[in-house]
């Protein structure tokens, strides 16, 4: 199995509007884990692991968020598999 970990940094309309919950809520159900939290500036911040084409379509998932949301951009960047936590859990 090919597994990989990224982090993502998605801005926009994001917080407020129950992203944190609905990306773990999609990653639990793609088998991903991780953390997402939401960061100062308004953006939030996720660390996601796991199959790479269950962490490309949720990548791609989160270009649309939540039904409240409005994503601006998600950038990327590729993390040591190291990094994989054992779930995905909300940091507040």
């Amino acid at each position: 199995m090919d597994l990989i970990a990224i982090t993502a940094c998605i801005t926009g309309r994001v917080q407020g509007v129950s992203f944190r919950a609905w990306t773990r809520d999609h990653a639990l159900g793609l088998g991903l884990t991780g953390w997402v939290r939401n960061e100062p500036d308004g953006a939030v911040r996720t660390l996601i692991a796991g199959p790479r084409a269950a962490v490309e379509r949720m990548i791609a998932d989160l270009h649309e968020g939540p039904p409240a949301a409005r994503v601006a951009a998600v950038r990327t960047e590729c993390r040591e598999i190291a990094d994989r936590p054992n779930d995905f859990v909300i940091i507040r």
